[in-house]
């Protein structure tokens, strides 16, 4: 094994019209990172293969995940396909030994979780999992804070993760309106949101939730006709963390004027506020505090928090990638496992299935 980690990466397709998440963020993450070397693309056809490997500076190029997974030339294999696919590559890339970092959510449902995670520790390989928002500048900094007993004991937290909804929608993201697949408002913006909570205030010990469809029916813009929706697009919780503090969180997605994600957590000392006109998986996220009574003010972020390059553009959404490759990396090199990693995943999954329990329940 090099000192550079060689990663082979399924998902980053140059032809996808730059648009694709691997292309834009994994990518230019992998390129910055001198940690890392990006070895090899798969793609599904030998064409986009060899494209996207000029493209993107690989070496080599495959349409045949299988002969990628036999490739004694891969540290490891990076997953950044479409949901439904998680759970059958993430499969094949653990049976072959591989290392293996996966986009969240780590499979469609609890049950593929349950199994990737513990085939990951019975053949005892590392992971990373597509929690971004953990390796945040700014969370990072807030859960340092925390340490810190900055706010003092935790008593309440409130996360309000509102997304601008996209009702019309081609081939390449319709199939999100099935609740099956795993890619839903619950899910991705809720998900990334509630795990940077669980990070900061502790994992949740009780869960009361409801969980609706509001809209219905998307337009399919390739062919015209309408599509029923039954993904989640509304969900409420109740819940209460292990560290004691109740937490009031509202996930919804809506037709005009969204206002981000916002998550306050208040303290007997004092309080924090997180906030990003984003997704907090993707940043930029700003942080502020008060002590007492004080007025909230941002507060600075410890350069030793910012692990991305700066040649990165600002605002990027490979910033918060490469802060977790960079993580991963220095996990690797001195034998532990900070970053999140499956293990992780599967908290958020099992956080989802009570969730979805709770709300089935009323």
């Amino acid at each position: 094994m090099t000192d550079r980690i060689r990663v082979g990466i399924v998902g980053a397709t140059v032809t996808a019209g730059g648009s694709g998440w691997g292309a834009n963020a994994h990518v230019p993450a992998l390129k910055a990172l001198p940690a890392y070397d990006l070895k090899a693309v798969c793609t599904a056809h030998e064409e986009s293969a060899k494209a996207s490997a000029a493209a993107f500076g690989a070496e080599l190029a495959f349409s045949d995940f299988d002969r990628l997974l036999a490739h004694p030339d891969i540290d490891l294999v990076a997953i950044v396909v479409r949901v439904p696919s998680h759970h059958e590559l993430t499969l094949k890339a653990l049976r072959a030994g591989k290392a293996t970092f996966c986009e969240w959510p780590l499979g469609a449902d609890l049950a593929e979780a349950e199994e990737l995670t513990n085939l990951a520790r019975t053949n005892g390989l590392s992971t990373l999992v597509g929690l971004q928002a953990r390796s945040d500048p700014a969370v990072l900094t807030a859960h340092e804070l925390i340490a810190e007993c900055y706010a003092g004991d935790l008593l309440v937290a409130n996360l309000s993760v509102i997304s601008s909804g996209q009702f019309v929608r081609g081939k390449g993201r319709i199939w999100q309106s099935q609740r099956k697949n795993g890619a839903n408002p619950l899910t991705i913006s809720g998900g990334h949101a509630m795990d940077a909570t669980r990070f900061l205030v502790g994992d949740f010990s009780e869960i009361a939730a409801r969980v609706a469809t509001q809209t219905r029916e998307w337009l399919d813009s390739d062919t015209g006709q309408k599509v029923a929706v039954d993904a989640p697009d509304t969900t409420s919780v109740a819940a209460r963390a292990r560290s004691g503090a109740e937490v009031a969180i509202q996930v919804a997605t809506v037709a005009t004027a969204a206002s981000g994600f916002r998550l306050e957590i208040y303290g007997t000392a004092g309080r924090l506020v997180l906030t990003s006109n984003a997704n907090v998986n993707n940043g930029p996220t700003k942080l502020l505090g008060a002590k007492g009574k004080d007025e909230l003010a941002e507060l600075p972020i410890p350069a030793r928090f910012k692990l991305a390059p700066a040649s990165l553009a600002a605002g990027s959404p490979s910033i918060n990638v490469a802060q977790a490759y960079v993580r991963y990396a220095e996990d690797r090199a001195a034998g532990r496992s900070t970053a999140p990693d499956f293990d992780t995943a599967l908290g958020m999954h099992r956080v989802i299935d009570a969730i979805e329990r709770s709300a089935a329940a009323q």
